[in-house]
């Protein structure tokens, strides 16, 4: 376990607790290594894995296989270098900021060139050395974003040498639109990238990340690029989760209190009881990435118990309340642990009660939870080749 991830360095300290199931990770990216292949399975693990701990996450799928890794940015880039062998890739998707190309080659790592101006950088540095750099272009397609345009793709084909001194290993390009299968946007940017790509040097070529992978194969090219899915965050709206729940959050009770009817409950009195309630008040707000927004709206629930208990009133900085009316007294001491994330409530109904997406939920978890990660020996005897020494192993999360 990373002592940098937890702000609280005993359990019985924290006000929440979150258990980070790798086992569930390497289990997602095998899933989508095999719906892929022959295509190569890289993983996102920018964002620290989505929240989850880069430290922790990237050597578990590096140890299972995963042999290309993406994140955003160059800081990102260097810390994941220090925790792979030294034979894994590491693509930086913004590219190199200016002044910066040096650094990519003294940590070894791939620039992805969204630019002429980025891609004269590369071939500077490329020229200095003497020798070829390798690095991925990536082309917008119609997302608007990242990425060469169609005019400049086609600029750049007419320009003898623009590409000397860069060993191209891979082309790609993003979906906007991918985790709705029907919208015509995905078709669109699949011919643009077909249509641009033989204007590009010859090499791999990528177009699917989480959600892409599941429109077909007609978009999953030589390699595809999984992030948030790797982490248990659904892929497509409105079809069942085929990714394995990656993490469960519980926040421990501080104190309940029994109010009348008509008392109110947290900040602007948002909630006023219409019976005579036992509400719980749980050590975890919006500054531990619990939004504010799911304020009245949604549940907790207690372990061995099927009990939906509603979340009231307001989420706080540090708190939250939850009506267990419903619940026998004894059944909830203070400290019980209640579960915001975990088998009663998914991942992506936590983040639709707050009006967002799973992505944004996981990114937002804060530093004060104590946090364990749970694997399987064999992924911990194959994490002790890494860089990072991997912690005791321990059963799985519950289904």
């Amino acid at each position: 376990m990373s002592e940098a991830r937890r702000a609280d360095p005993d359990e019985t300290w924290a006000g929440g607790w979150l258990t980070i199931d790798l086992g569930a990770v390497v289990a997602n990216w095998r899933a989508l290594r095999d719906r892929v292949a022959p295509a190569e399975c890289a993983a996102v693990v920018k964002a620290d894995a989505y929240g989850l701990g880069i430290d922790q996450v990237a050597p578990a799928l590096s140890a299972a296989g995963c042999r290309s890794f993406f994140v955003a940015h160059l800081g990102e880039a260097v810390t994941l270098r220090r925790l792979l062998p030294a034979d894994r890739d590491i693509y930086v998707l913004n590219g190199i900021p200016p002044g910066t190309a040096a650094a990519f080659l003294a940590h070894d790592l791939l620039p992805v060139l969204n630019s002429a101006s980025q891609i004269g950088a590369w071939r500077t540095l490329a020229a200095a050395e003497g020798r070829a750099l390798p690095a991925a272009l990536q082309i917008d397609t119609g997302m608007s974003r990242f990425g060469l345009s169609p005019d400049e793709v086609a600029a750049l084909a007419a320009r003898p040498g623009a590409y000397d001194g860069i060993e191209t290993r891979l082309v790609m390009s993003h979906l906007g639109c991918a985790d709705t299968p029907s919208h015509p946007a995905n078709a669109l940017q699949r011919d643009s990238f077909a249509r641009l790509r033989p204007l590009l040097p010859a090499a791999p070529s990528s177009l699917a990340a989480s959600s892409g992978i599941f429109l077909g194969r007609g978009f999953h090219l030589d390699m595809v690029r999984p992030g948030a899915a790797l982490y248990g965050v659904p892929p497509t709206e409105a079809r069942p989760n085929p990714m394995r729940a990656a993490v469960r959050l519980q926040g421990r009770v501080v104190q309940t209190r029994t109010i009348p009817v008509g008392a109110f409950v947290g900040y602007g009195a948002a909630f006023v009881a219409a019976r005579l309630s036992r509400i719980a008040t749980v050590a975890i707000g919006y500054a531990d990435g619990f939004l504010r927004a799911g304020g009245g709206s949604g549940h907790a629930s207690l372990p061995g118990h099927d009990t939906l208990l509603p979340i009231v009133g307001r989420i706080s900085m540090d708190c939250l309340a939850v009506d267990v009316t419903d619940l026998p007294a004894e059944a909830l001491p203070d400290g019980a642990p209640l579960d915001l994330i975990g088998p009663h409530r998914p991942l992506a109904d936590a983040a639709a009660a707050a009006g967002t997406i799973g992505y944004e939920m996981l990114t937002a978890l804060g530093a004060r939870y104590h946090r364990t990660y749970r694997y399987d020996s064999g992924l911990a005897g194959a994490m002790a080749e890494c860089p990072v020494t991997a912690p005791e192993p321990v059963e799985p999360l519950p289904a």
